[in-house]
Order: structure tokens, then C-alpha cells, then sequence
């Protein structure tokens, strides 16, 4: 019946925000010595210092009160260098996020750098971006003027390819990332979504943590793909972001099967829907959307992995947005 329908996924609900406060509690652990903060003033250069994230106080009007910090490479990048934006998970400071994926680690071999925005539990008790609160997500508004602030400083410091910038998140910050891909189509060329869900897919709390806990609501690939035209600039025709969609099957924090729908909605938006092509990849299942040697969407399903970054998925994701390729 519907009701007890409706009443599973409310019990799925509490659980999911349950987990979702655990993973707040058990990220507060203090930061190793190599991942402090540096402060920085408008006045004095950037300079890369032993692996400190750079804190930049003004870069905008930043009217989503968000945190902006830099990782640069030791050598500094060159003009015309890539750039790459991080978005964490609810409970993750920036700093945490980007080390443990891998990120860093890449940065430094690559000489790219990094624009982590990071959030407050003023804006967000989880500290989860609100890519639910559409005065969030719109483009010039919130959250999503705020990071797009952060890649305009950032490019005008680095002298970075704005043809090349890339964005990826997990969970909140993946769902966030779909939600500025869409909005910023003609900033970023690549994203990559981990455990994260469709734009359009919630628009209150209530609804993010019933999506969470059961993936929906039921629409086609058009109608999802409506949803990122919707949010995109009026009359933009493209072209649209490619995009590398990551999930574990294991993940009891987000309901796995809202990775299928991301890529019903990124396929359709490519009017890809009907071109999937499925191959197994060490043990992973990797569908593509697109030609064979450069696909504009691609889906990652991870057996056992639970609600977290997948391992050497870094390498996997730059390898999708041909970065380090040159």
C-alpha cells in the first residue's frame, strides 16, 4: 500500500540523517600537521608552503558565506594549467577530503591546483553544501556564486585554461557538483559525482533525505535532463560537461540507484539515452555514453564499496577529463 510505503522511506529517512550526524561526530578528529592551514593576505603572493592549504579571505562578495582555500603544487603552475575544484562531504573539511581521496597527490605530480571551498556549520549543521536549497544552487545566488567567485580568482591568479576546469564532490558535494555543472555549463568543461544525486532530485530537507534513502522521484531521462536545462543560462545549447558518475553498491547513506538516474539525466541531456555501452573493468561495471575514446558520460557501480571516495578513482577521473594527458 502507499502508506506503508511512505512510511518505510520515512524510517529510511531518520536512518540515513542518523548516519549522516555520525559521519559529522567521527570526521572532527584533528588535522595532521601537514594538512594546517596557512593564512593569506591580498598583498603578499601566493606561494605553495609544505603542503598547507591556503586560506583567501576575499575573493568576492561570496554571498553563500562559504570558505575558499587553495592547494598548490611545489612548482608553480604554469599559465594555462588546468584547474580543479573540490567539493567535500557533509561532516569533511576541505583539507581532509582532498588528502584522502587523493587528490593532493595528484595536484603535486601534475602541477595543478586546487580550489577547495569549504563549508560552516552556521550555513549547514552537517556542514553539508545545500544542494537542496535552490537559493543555493541558481545560478548568482548562495553557495553556487560563491564557488563560482573562488574559480574566477583562482583562474585569475594561476592564469589557468578556462576552457579546462574541472569540479568533483562526494555526497552532499557531489550532489552539489551536479548542481553547478548545470548551472555553470559554460565554466566547467568535466565533473565527477560520487555518491551523489540528479539535479532536480529535492528542493527542501525533508525531500534530500527521502531521495537519500530511496532515489526518485520517477520521471524519463528527458525529464531529468530537463532539470539541468532548466538550471542552465537561458537559451544555452551547449556544450555540456562531460560527466564521470561514481557509486558503491554497499552505500546505505545514499540510495545507489540515484547514480543510474544521473546518467539517465546527463545521457539524455547528450541525447545519449539510447547509446549505453557496458564493460567490466577489474571487477567493475563501467558504462559509457558517447564515442569509445572520448565519452561524455561515464558510470562507475563498485560492489562492496560503501558511502565513501572509491580507491585510485582520482587517477581513473583525470584520465575521463584528459588531464595529465598533454
Amino acid at each position: 500500500m502507499k502508506w506503508s510505503r511512505e512510511l518505510r522511506i520515512a524510517r529510511r529517512s531518520l536512518r540515513t540523517a542518523v548516519k549522516a550526524a555520525s559521519a559529522v561526530a567521527s570526521a572532527n578528529a584533528k588535522l595532521p600537521e601537514a594538512l594546517r592551514f596557512a593564512p593569506w593576505s591580498p598583498a603578499t603572493p601566493l606561494q605553495p608552503s609544505n603542503g598547507d592549504l591556503i586560506e583567501v579571505p576575499d575573493f568576492g562578495s561570496n554571498p553563500g558565506e562559504l570558505a575558499m582555500f587553495l592547494h598548490l603544487p611545489p612548482a608553480p603552475p604554469a599559465p594555462g594549467a588546468p584547474l580543479i575544484v573540490l567539493l567535500h562531504g557533509c561532516g569533511q573539511t576541505a583539507a581532509r577530503f582532498a588528502a584522502d581521496a587523493g587528490w593532493i597527490a595528484l595536484a603535486d605530480r601534475l602541477g595543478i591546483p586546487l580550489v577547495l571551498p569549504e563549508q560552516s556549520a552556521e550555513n549547514n549543521r552537517g556542514r553539508c553544501f545545500n544542494w537542496f536549497r535552490p537559493l543555493h544552487v541558481q545560478r548568482g545566488f548562495g553557495e553556487a556564486l560563491s564557488i563560482r567567485q573562488m574559480v574566477e580568482e583562482a583562474v585569475r591568479r594561476f592564469g589557468s585554461d578556462p576552457h579546462r576546469i574541472f569540479l568533483a564532490g562526494l555526497s552532499a558535494g557531489g550532489a552539489m557538483t551536479a548542481a553547478l555543472l548545470a548551472a555553470y555549463p559554460d565554466v566547467f568543461a568535466g565533473g565527477a559525482i560520487v555518491a551523489g544525486l540528479p539535479v532536480g532530485a529535492a528542493s527542501s530537507t525533508a525531500e534530500a533525505l527521502a531521495r537519500m534513502a530511496d532515489a526518485g522521484p520517477v520521471r524519463s531521462g528527458d525529464a531529468w535532463a530537463g532539470e539541468v536545462r532548466a538550471a542552465a543560462p537561458v537559451g544555452y545549447a551547449g556544450p555540456w560537461p562531460r560527466v564521470s558518475i561514481w557509486h558503491g553498491s554497499a552505500d546505505d547513506v545514499v540510495d545507489p540507484a540515484n547514480a543510474r538516474l544521473l546518467a539517465e539525466q546527463w545521457s539524455a541531456l547528450q541525447g545519449l539515452d539510447n547509446g549505453a555501452t557496458s564493460t567490466e573493468v577489474t571487477g567493475k561495471r563501467r558504462t559509457t555514453w558517447g564515442p569509445a575514446d572520448q565519452p561524455a558520460v561515464e558510470l562507475w557501480m563498485l560492489p562492496d564499496l560503501p558511502h565513501a571516495w572509491p580507491a585510485k578513482a582520482v587517477e581513473r577521473v583525470a584520465q575521463f577529463w584528459g588531464v595529465g594527458s598533454d
